[in-house]
This record gives C-alpha cells, sequence and structure tokens, in this order.
C-alpha cells in the first residue's frame, strides 16, 4: 500500500510551474502523488514576454514547460479542466468537468485577473483584455480589420499592451487615469521622460483621463468619451489597467480573504487553513500582493522548504525591476518616491541624449535607498547591489548617476559584495551559496552552476558568477585557467604577441609550434581574427578560408533563411543622390529587402549566396565597398551634420567621421568597433554609446572610449578633452591596436577596459603618457594595416578561383528552390513553415 501522500496544484501558470519543477528537484519529490489543474488548454508558458506573440513567437516558443516534465515526474496534469470547488472537511477539490481528487496538501496558485473597469460599454465588440494567449489570438482576428486601438492603462503591463498593439500595425493610443505613465514606479520627470520617448516611437498618450463611456464609432468601431468632454475614436480597446487576485475559490471555501481581495497567507505561504497554501499573485502576505514574478517564485520555494521541513519564509520581496519598453530602457529600485525620513535625492537629466537618472539616499549620504533610470538602465545592476545589500556608498553618490568624473570608480568589484548578496534572483542563489559550493570542490563554471544552479534560468547573471568564482579560486591560490582552449595553452593576448614575435603567419604554424591537435570552433576563428589584424590579409586565402566563420567565408551576414544581407559602407552616413539611386537598383534588380540601420546604412537583405559576386560588382561600379558588417572589425562611423549645416555645429562632424571610417576600415578586432562624431554637446550621433566617439566643443575635439550599445549598454567614459585633430587620431590609432594586442576573445571594448587592472586610468598611462614605451609601435602597426587595406569584396570578385565557391551547390548552378519569399508592406520577407506548406510564394530572378 502506497504511503505517499497526495498533493494537489490549482493553477498552472508560471508560479504554479516553478513550484511543481522546485519540487521534484527536492528531497520531498517522492514523498507526494501530484496532481495540477490548469483550466487553460496549454500548460504554463511565459506571461512575462507575452508580446514577443506578435514578433513572430509562437505558444510553444513561449511554454516554460519542457518536454515530458509531467510524465517523467509523476505529475497528473488535468489540462483544459478548472478546479471549481474545494472541500475543506472532506479535504478534496472538485473540477468544472465533475473530476473530485482528495488531497492531504493543497497549493493554491490561482494568480489574477484583468481589472476591467466598469464603465459603460466596457462589454462592446472588439473591447478586450491581455493576459492569456487566447487573449492574444482574439487581438490579431480583431486587428485584422482595424485600424487605431487603444490601451487603458498605462502602467508596465499597458506599455507591455500598447507594444503589441504597435506590432500588429495599429495606429495606438495608451490613455492612463494618473497623470503620468507608470505612477507606482517612476517619479514625475522620469514619467515625462518615458513619455517624450514613447511618443517619438510614435505611441501617442493621454495622461488624467477618465473614460466615463464607451459607445458607437463614426469612423470607427468603438467611441470613447472623457470626463473632460473630449472623445477618442477607437476599433480596439484594450483593457490593462492593473491585475485583481483571483481568490474565487478560496472565498467560497471559507479561507480567510483580504478587504480588497487576496488569500491571506503567513511566512510560510500557509492560508488560514494549514493544509492549505497559496503562492503568487493570489496570495496577500502583510497586506499586498505582489505583481511581479519573482516574488512568486520566492514564495514556491518557501512552500517547498516548508513540505521538505527545512527553514525557509517569505518575509517580503525587492519589486525593483529593469525591463524595456517600447526599446526604452526603465529601471525603478525600492524607494524611487523618496519617502523614506530624511531621504536626499539626486537627479540628473541629459535632454540630448533623453537620459533621467534619480537617486534616493539616505540622509547620511551612506545608504542607497531607491532610483529611477529611463533611457540608460546600464547603471541598475551597481546600483541594485548597493541598496539590497546595505553596502557604503561612496562619497559622491551623485558619481552613481553622472557622467565619469575624473579618477572616481564607483563600481563593484566581486570581492566586494557581502556573502548575502544575491547573484542569480531566478534560483535565490547568493554570493555565499556559491562560495560554499567552491570551497565543495566545484572549481570550473560548468560545475558550479550544476551544484547551484546559477546562471541556468535567464543566464544574466553568467558574468557575474564567473566574476565570483575567479575570484575566489585566486582567493585560494587556486589557478584560474586562462587557456584559450585545449588545443592552445595560451590566451588570446598570449597567441598575438607570439605571432608578432616569431612572425608566424597561418594557423598550421602556430598550431606547430605552440599547439598540438586539428584545432576547433573556438581556436580557428580566434586565430584568424588575430593573423588578420597583424597581418591583413585576405580572409579567404587558401591559408585562411578554414578558419572563418560563415559569415567571413561569405563575406556577407547570413540570415534565418539560408540567404544573405549585403551591407555597402557609407562613410560617416554621407550618401550622394546617385549612389541612392544605385543602391535602389541593385535592391530593385535582385528583389532585395532594404532597410536603413541605426549606424546610418543601408542594409540588403535576401541575396542567394550565388547573387553575391554580382551585386557586389554592381556596387563597386556605383562607387561603393565592402562595409565589413559581417566581420569582428569597424563597421561605421555616424555622424551628425555639424556645422557644415547646423546651426548649433562647433566643427565638422561629417568630414572627420568620414577620415576616421576611411582610416580604420577593415581593422578586424576581437570584436565589432562602433564610432560616433558629434559636431557639439547636443550629441546628436551619440558618440558617448561607441567604443570610439569624438564630440566637437569650442576648446576642440574631446574624446571618450569604451561605450557600447547592444545587450548590456554602457556609457563611454571621457578619455581626453580639447584634442585637435593630429592628436585625436594619434590617441584613436593607439587605443585601437592595443585593444587589438591586449582584449581576450570576443571582449568588447567596454568589458576589455572595465577587466583592465587600473582601468581608465591606465589605459591614459599607456596611450597618452607611454608607460610602458608602446605608442610607436602602436602606431605603426596602424599604418601597416592602414596602407595595405583591400576591398573584400573587389579581391573576390576578381578571382575566377574565389567565385567558384558562390553558389548553392557544388555540382549545380540552380539557386536553391527551398528559398522562398512573401511580399509584406511591398517588400519581401521569408516564408514561415505554414506559408511554405500551402503554395510557392514567389520566385526571384
Amino acid at each position: 500500500m502506497s504511503t505517499k501522500k497526495s498533493l494537489v496544484v490549482i493553477g498552472n501558470g508560471m508560479v504554479g510551474q516553478h513550484f511543481l519543477a522546485s519540487l521534484v528537484a527536492s528531497q520531498c519529490k517522492d514523498s507526494y502523488h501530484i496532481t495540477t489543474f490548469c483550466e487553460e488548454p496549454r500548460a504554463a508558458y511565459d506571461r512575462v514576454h507575452l508580446s514577443a506573440f506578435f514578433s513572430g513567437k509562437t505558444a510553444d516558443d513561449l511554454s516554460l514547460v519542457e518536454d515530458g516534465f509531467f510524465a517523467d515526474n509523476n505529475i497528473t496534469l488535468h489540462l483544459g479542466d478548472k478546479a471549481a470547488s474545494i472541500n475543506r472537511n472532506s479535504k478534496t477539490v472538485t473540477s468544472a468537468k465533475g473530476l473530485t481528487i482528495a488531497y492531504d496538501t493543497l497549493v493554491l496558485a490561482t494568480g489574477s485577473y484583468p481589472f476591467v473597469p466598469p464603465v459603460p460599454g466596457h462589454d462592446r465588440p472588439n473591447c478586450l483584455v491581455y493576459r492569456t494567449i487566447e487573449d492574444l489570438e482574439a487581438m490579431a482576428s480583431a486587428a485584422k480589420t482595424s485600424k487605431v486601438g487603444v490601451v487603458v492603462g498605462g502602467g508596465l503591463l499597458g506599455l507591455e499592451a500598447a507594444k503589441a498593439l504597435t506590432d500588429l500595425g495599429l495606429e495606438t493610443h495608451v490613455v492612463e487615469f494618473a497623470p503620468r505613465l507608470m505612477a507606482v514606479q517612476l517619479d514625475e520627470f522620469g514619467g515625462a521622460m518615458l513619455r517624450r520617448k514613447v511618443e517619438a516611437l510614435g505611441l501617442q498618450v493621454h495622461t488624467g483621463k477618465n473614460t466615463t463611456l464607451i459607445t458607437d464609432g463614426e469612423t470607427c468601431v468603438n467611441k470613447m468619451c472623457f470626463a473632460d468632454g473630449e472623445e477618442l475614436e477607437t476599433d480596439i480597446i484594450l483593457f490593462s489597467a492593473g491585475i485583481r487576485p483571483r481568490d474565487d475559490i478560496a472565498r467560497a471555501c471559507g479561507l480567510d480573504v483580504g478587504p480588497r481581495g487576496g488569500i491571506v497567507i503567513d511566512n510560510q505561504c500557509k492560508t488560514s487553513d494549514p493544509a492549505i497554501y497559496a503562492i503568487g499573485e493570489c496570495a496577500l502576505w502583510n497586506g499586498m500582493i505582489y505583481g511581479l514574478v519573482a516574488p512568486g517564485y520566492a514564495m514556491a520555494r518557501t512552500v517547498v522548504a516548508d513540505l521538505a521541513g527545512a527553514e525557509g519564509s517569505f518575509t517580503g520581496a525587492d519589486m525593483s525591476t529593469k525591463l524595456k519598453l517600447m526599446g526604452v530602457d526603465v529601471a525603478s529600485i525600492g524607494d524611487a518616491h523618496a519617502k523614506s525620513q530624511g531621504a536626499l535625492v539626486y537627479t540628473y537629466q541629459n535632454g540630448a541624449t533623453e537620459v533621467y537618472k534619480r537617486l534616493v539616499v539616505s540622509q547620511d549620504k551612506k545608504q542607497l535607498l531607491g532610483a529611477v533610470l529611463v533611457g540608460d538602465a546600464s547603471g541598475y545592476g551597481t546600483l541594485l547591489q548597493y541598496c539590497l545589500n546595505g553596502i557604503e556608498l561612496p562619497e559622491n553618490p551623485d558619481a552613481l548617476i553622472l557622467p565619469p568624473r575624473g579618477d572616481e570608480s564607483v563600481g563593484l568589484g566581486p570581492d566586494a559584495l557581502p556573502m548575502s548578496a544575491q547573484i542569480c534572483s531566478c534560483y535565490d542563489v547568493s554570493k555565499g551559496a556559491i562560495c560554499q559550493a567552491i570551497d565543495a570542490g566545484a572549481i570550473t563554471l560548468g560545475a558550479l552552476k550544476a551544484q547551484t544552479k546559477a546562471a541556468t534560468g535567464c543566464g544574466g547573471c553568467g558574468a557575474l558568477l564567473k566574476s565570483v568564482m575567479d575570484c575566489e579560486l585566486t582567493k585560494q591560490g587556486i589557478a584560474v585557467s586562462t587557456d584559450l582552449c585545449e588545443h592552445f595553452p595560451y590566451t588570446r593576448q598570449d597567441l598575438y604577441n607570439l605571432v608578432v614575435v616569431e612572425k608566424i603567419k597561418t594557423f598550421d604554424e602556430l598550431l606547430d609550434k605552440h599547439g598540438h591537435g586539428k584545432g576547433c570552433e573556438i581556436c580557428k576563428p580566434t586565430i584568424g581574427s588575430i593573423l588578420a589584424s597583424y597581418w591583413n590579409e585576405y580572409v579567404l586565402a587558401n591559408e585562411h578560408l578554414g578558419l572563418q566563420d560563415t559569415n567571413d567565408t561569405f563575406l556577407a551576414n547570413m540570415q534565418k533563411d539560408g540567404t544573405y544581407s549585403v551591407v555597402p559602407r557609407i562613410t560617416g552616413g554621407e550618401i550622394s543622390p546617385d549612389m541612392l539611386i544605385a543602391l535602389g537598383q541593385v535592391g530593385k534588380k535582385y528583389a532585395l529587402y532594404t532597410k536603413i540601420t541605426g549606424g546610418q546604412r543601408v542594409d540588403l537583405f535576401g541575396a542567394r549566396v550565388d547573387q553575391l559576386p554580382h551585386i557586389w560588382k554592381e556596387l563597386i561600379d556605383a562607387g561603393f565597398e565592402s562595409g565589413h558588417a559581417y566581420g569582428k572589425s569597424l563597421r561605421t562611423v555616424k555622424s551628425c551634420v555639424g556645422s557644415s549645416w547646423c546651426r548649433y555645429g562647433v566643427d565638422d562632424s561629417v568630414g572627420l567621421a568620414i577620415e576616421l571610417e576611411n582610416r580604420y576600415k577593415g581593422l578586424r578586432s576581437p570584436h565589432k568597433l562602433k564610432f560616433a562624431v558629434s559636431g557639439c554637446t547636443r550629441e546628436c550621433a551619440e558618440a558617448q554609446s561607441k567604443d570610439i566617439g569624438v564630440i566637437a566643443t569650442e576648446n576642440g575635439w574631446n574624446m571618450y572610449v569604451c561605450g557600447n550599445g547592444g545587450m548590456k549598454p554602457r556609457h563611454a567614459d571621457l578619455f581626453a578633452t580639447g584634442l585637435d585633430k593630429a592628436t585625436l587620431i594619434k590617441y584613436i590609432d593607439r587605443v585601437l591596436i592595443f585593444y587589438v594586442r591586449t582584449a581576450a576573445r570576443l571582449q568588447r571594448t567596454s568589458v576589455w577596459m572595465e577587466n583592465m587592472e587600473g582601468g581608465l586610468d591606465y589605459l591614459k598611462s599607456v596611450v597618452i603618457d607611454d608607460k610602458l614605451g608602446l605608442c610607436e609601435q602602436l602606431e605603426q602597426q596602424m599604418s601597416y594595416v592602414i596602407d595595405t587595406y583591400q576591398c573584400e569584396w573587389k579581391t573576390t570578385i576578381a578571382d575566377e578561383n574565389k567565385l567558384k565557391r558562390f553558389r548553392h551547390f557544388i555540382n549545380s548552378d540552380q539557386p536553391d528552390d527551398n528559398v522562398v519569399f512573401v511580399e509584406e508592406r511591398g517588400q519581401i520577407r521569408p516564408a514561415d513553415e505554414e506559408e511554405r506548406k500551402h503554395f510557392k510564394i514567389m520566385e526571384v530572378a
């Protein structure tokens, strides 16, 4: 006879699924027969990223359940069946389909439902909510016959819903009752900055609006009438005005609920019935409903710990959040509204770059209480650690949000973090837990991940995890392996020096002298990049061809359908009408999708591999050359129009941008490089977000280094001020070659400088003061690279043997029939799998 107890979970949303995953990974997994009810037609999926559904993600893509999860763990899942009632006397749950299951322990993870204001007409056609995949499907269906959409609610969910409507191609409005967007998270100025940025992206925002009636529209399906007498016509109305806890099943069986809803729980997440737990958005702890997923996950882990007889309690959760809304970085930490007694506030606002930062500190300026970041959230991680761990602030707290001033450093290294610091929020792994695992023998990153689960969720803490591991191993006297791979017991820097000192010109020669085996996907492209950086030879030469990745091999960027994009160089973003026409003619002739890039270039998508040489030739004949978008090299030098046209311009930013781009084009480096030149401090070229940034001032050129956009943006550091052009170029030469010589594999300039002992000051000492006596060598190497430049497209089309590689099939000149397109907005795009099933879509000459 089985001695297992019955555990029933009502709800299989994100928190319910996290509870199940945590339970089956615990020591008490074999103590229970587990049953879960899921009223939706599919198991748990990622509600946080619902808007990705309109960017091409499917329901399967959003799923949080691994294949075979329920079967492998002997969990009975009742899909599409809602738990309708609980009988606490008989300890049973009865479902909408009439199924009755006995329980010993019951976990309520019923979540929440969208709040729909009781406005007359709220149930009219196309009045929808934004919560489930079925809701998204209803939105997509309504959008097919709609032109205008309105979101009611300007909070986190509302702006996410607005993005969904925008992705559907609708003219999108946001109507908010409060006087600003994200009123809970942002102060007045942060909300105003966010509004300006999203309005610039096409969103129309209406704040301070009280909707009194929804009725028939004249030009659209619906019309919204406001208390101030104004009206707004719209086809779709999407309610995203907050959530309410789903506590009806608990209320019906007599569990304690809050005056405004929510199932009351204690620190172990137990309800007023000790056999029943509640977790996630349905639970009310200390009078508060937590509407973020992380607190729900913490509750789930607390219940698992309690079931296992271990220590664990839920005592509240940090509600700090960082996200990208409509492409705008927004973050809020702690007491963002400065409600704490004696709180002091620092603010920084840059109108030119549309960045707003607010810092809330204690009266003695030693503790960070809260922060708001809009437009640049790159400092979120550092600020969060200061706030959560009570780390004493630097002497000048405003340095945490201001552009760098002099030598002051405010970054936090791993050694500065207390043992209680949370490294991985997905699995609540502290620095102390990581150190214990290292002490127990987990001295590789793989072993540490397996032992602690850190960095196995979203992966965002991977870099921090490695830095903590390396720091602890170093303190223990354990050598931290810096080998490039198993074939070369050297770092990238070591290999670069070997190439330079021994004049090694091929991979085979380097392998024979200093390596073993045959090489791998790590060392081959790394050494290929080193050889290209130093010798600047043609990358498709026979001795180098096998070292290149797919993009370099075909001198173009491979896309999702196997076609390629072609990006010609447009130096400084300046282009004549004749060259624009030539681009249009090439795009039209080869039926290419054309897109203006963020780097002031034109990208031509959809080229078959056999078309590449023909496209290159026509572009070269029109005066273009390779833009090196496919390589780890200089991409672009962005510019504003500068003093040539702009009434604020101080100097010729376009002319300098063109000169710099022509000077450094083709330079291969550990990672891609992007420059920008602004003609004045209004900074329209966004130079302070680039690897090398230059800004004109009345006193000369200011030079910035080691900034970047991308996944982890970083503000560039001011390197030197008031430079003449010759000195500026000399410093850039030195910085770039020093980076090429000393950076690690695939390391951005920002990370390179942050990891450099001495950081910015050391880099200045090397480049400006010639501390290492290398400056002459650095300049000579740059001169050699400039003198040996070649357009790789031009070299390729001049070599008949190289052209033989540019065809889909080795034994045929025929194109690939699997490359098919559909037309969208007057241009092509790759056909999706469903479209491929039904018809041959389009032939491209």
